[in-house]
């Protein structure tokens, strides 16, 4: 069983159940979906409903009607199995792209040692060839993107 982290439950909402949580994940239109199975603390809890509100995804989880059943909760690191996450062949997780080889068009071969956030919509990929390179993942520098190979092309621009 291979688990990808999506977030933390940061606190409850209401009384009725639901719980706040904070995620950055970059697919969380495929994780945070009713009837999906999330884990935290190696159970398995099936979300009932879902909504985003501000920066939170809002659930309730399993039958929990009553914020007193949900508080053994709080604070938890919320995972989804990475076989239930339905990615597009142009889809990577940061988890795998961090394991792909780098080669660049003119033949430099080097590795990726972080992939991080810059801003909410700005992923940046730190990358070693002869010196650690960063590559915004929506640049015209980065070619492709290789499942198969499990590999990156990027195109380096003059002084890199």
């Amino acid at each position: 069983m291979s688990k990808v982290y999506v977030g933390k439950i940061v606190s409850t909402h209401g009384i009725k159940g639901e719980v706040k949580i904070l995620s950055d994940f970059e697919y969380k239109d495929k994780v945070f979906k009713v009837g999906n199975i999330l884990i935290i603390d190696d159970e398995e809890y099936v979300i009932k409903s879902y909504r985003h509100h501000k920066n939170f995804e809002m659930v309730t989880l399993n039958d929990y009607k009553d914020i007193n059943e949900i508080l053994f909760l709080m604070k938890k690191k919320v995972y989804i199995e990475k076989d239930n996450i339905e990615l597009l062949d142009n889809e990577v997780l940061d988890e795998e792209l961090v394991t792909y080889k780098v080669r660049t068009t003119d033949g430099k071969e080097g590795y990726i040692k972080e992939v991080f956030f810059a801003s909410i919509d700005n992923k940046i990929i730190r990358v070693v060839l002869d010196n650690e390179v960063l590559i915004p993942v929506k640049s015209p520098m980065l070619k492709e993107v290789n499942k198969n190979k499990k590999e990156i092309i990027i195109e380096l621009i003059s002084g890199m």
